[in-house]
């Protein structure tokens, strides 16, 4: 026998086996007993150890399958390898412009700024063509924007001095006209534009003012005319927060934001018409808290079932996307039947929706909803069979026992099965939570392309800025003229539409 067993336990020295058996039966029981039980223990460990390596090995299996059509991971994260996946049903009409569908394209105006004509000098023949009458004209038109450049206005005050008491008197600047020289409205909302639409970073938009205007701006200059904009919409951008507190249905959502080098959060809450972004260092309560809008919140708050949010309010709608992108993964990861079902009856359910919408109905029928029900927790249980819980291990185990993504994704569907189906029960709420998503989209890019907000003030004065762009852009107004309002003092706020 080796110096050791395979376990790495010192063997039991002979003379403690001899002692038992002069000792009596007894104390070979007692022996043997012990043996046992020291057994059991490490067999114990020894499943506990497998336990956890299975699970480690599931989750890398998962991380290695999931992608953006699967999962909420962005399609960014895909990589070249990955075969786009596309969510569009397969149409059967033919590719390209359908019958009976208007075309567009760039259209002859009546009135243009500029004619050239072009004269007819000489025949072919070489016969000369000056002395003939013209007897029509062939015309195109060339749609060019004019070469750019700055315009400087010097503004005079006049001074004048009464010949009563001899004091002097000056005229009024006008309000805009605060400084010695400065940069105007028009050319601080294109800047603003560039930077927190268009989201060009600070050194390529200081090249490109440079090369279309010929105007040398400094990232000083950019910042200070970005905190001046977010200055003037202090009070339009509280109005927006205000209107969304009032709406029927919210849309939240909120992502990671690097401010300093470290980790930030900015929220964001959004309606069909209006958008609010907040900062803050924390992604929870503490945050949703200091934003100001769901602890007033009274309507229907649609999100992605991240669990802060429902400390907030009794009427939730949950992201169904999300929903299938999870069961589309336990379909074709885990061939799990009940996760396809779902997911076919989701959409069909979504699709029941859309139609009754269109024919102008604000609800189902009864039944239809009492089927719909029925079928919903139909999949769900089928789910739970095929997940059920973990059972009770011997081992003391810290916390509760993870469930994995099938068991989890199982257990939400079931404990918010009022707030999945939302959309089934009031028409206001959709399927999903796109609204939130696509105002925090454009967010993202701007990280990607700009990397990190060097500062608080920086970060806080982007998030202001875009809350009224983006509730301009959804309100149909041009953002420049809006912007070009803010520095004049004036900020344009049109009212959302009645529909909305």
């Amino acid at each position: 026998m080796g110096g050791g067993t395979s376990s790495g336990r010192a063997p039991i020295p002979r003379e403690k086996i001899l002692a038992a058996y002069r000792a009596g039966p007894e104390a070979i029981v007692s022996l043997i007993q012990y043996l046992q039980d020291l057994h059991e223990a490490e067999l114990g460990e020894l499943r506990a150890m497998i336990d956890t390596l299975s699970q480690q090995v599931k989750q890398l299996q998962e991380q290695l399958h999931s992608d953006s059509h699967n999962s909420s991971k962005p399609p960014s994260s895909d990589g070249p390898a990955r075969r786009p996946y596309v969510k569009r049903e397969k149409s059967k009409r033919k590719a390209g412009g359908q019958p009976g569908h208007e075309g567009r394209t760039l259209q002859r105006i009546a009135t243009p700024d500029e004619v050239v004509v072009h004269r007819a000098t000489r025949c072919r023949c070489g016969h000369s063509l000056r002395p003939q009458p013209v007897e029509g004209y062939t015309k195109r038109q060339v749609f060019e924007i004019p070469r750019l450049s700055l315009k400087v206005t010097e503004h005079q005050a006049e001074i004048k001095r009464c010949p009563a008491c001899g004091r002097a008197s000056q005229g009024q600047f006008p309000p805009e006209v605060q400084r010695a020289v400065q940069y105007g409205a028009n050319l601080r909302s294109y800047v603003i534009y560039l930077k927190d639409y268009a989201l060009v970073p600070y050194q390529r938009l200081r090249q490109l003012m440079k090369d279309l205007f010929g105007v040398p701006l400094s990232s000083a200059t950019l910042f200070a005319a970005e905190q001046q904009c977010a200055r003037g919409l202090k009070d339009t951008v509280q109005q927006i927060r205000r209107e969304i507190v009032a709406a029927a249905v919210g849309h939240f959502d909120e992502t990671g934001l690097r401010v300093q080098g470290k980790v930030s959060w900015l929220h964001s809450a959004s309606t069909k018409t209006a958008t609010y972004y907040h900062v803050h260092a924390r992604r929870g309560t503490q945050a949703m808290d200091a934003m100001g809008v769901l602890g007033a919140f009274a309507g229907v708050a649609v999100h992605d079932g991240w669990s802060s949010y429902a400390r907030y309010g009794n009427l939730h709608g949950l992201c169904n996307a999300h929903h299938l992108r999870e069961l589309t993964f336990l379909w074709e990861e885990g061939q799990q039947r009940w996760a396809q079902l779902l997911a076919r009856e989701l959409r069909r359910w979504k699709r029941l929706v859309d139609r009754a919408k269109d024919k102008g109905r604000d609800h189902l029928s009864a039944a239809t909803v009492r089927s719909i029900e029925w079928w919903y927790h139909h999949f769900v249980h089928m789910g739970m069979r095929a997940n059920p819980p973990p059972a009770i291990s011997q081992t003391p185990h810290r916390g509760r026992k993870k469930r994995g993504k099938a068991g989890s994704l199982v257990d939400r569907l079931w404990e918010n099965r009022a707030h999945v189906l939302r959309f089934v029960h009031d028409f206001r709420v959709p399927f999903d939570n796109n609204v939130a998503e696509r105002d925090l989209r454009m967010m993202k890019v701007q990280q990607k392309i700009s990397g990190t907000f060097r500062s608080w003030e920086g970060a806080e004065a982007f998030a202001t800025v875009r809350s009224y762009i983006s509730t301009i852009r959804k309100r149909g107004a041009n953002v420049i003229d809006a912007i070009a309002s803010v520095f004049e003092g004036k900020p344009l706020l049109p009212a959302a539409p009645a529909s909305c």
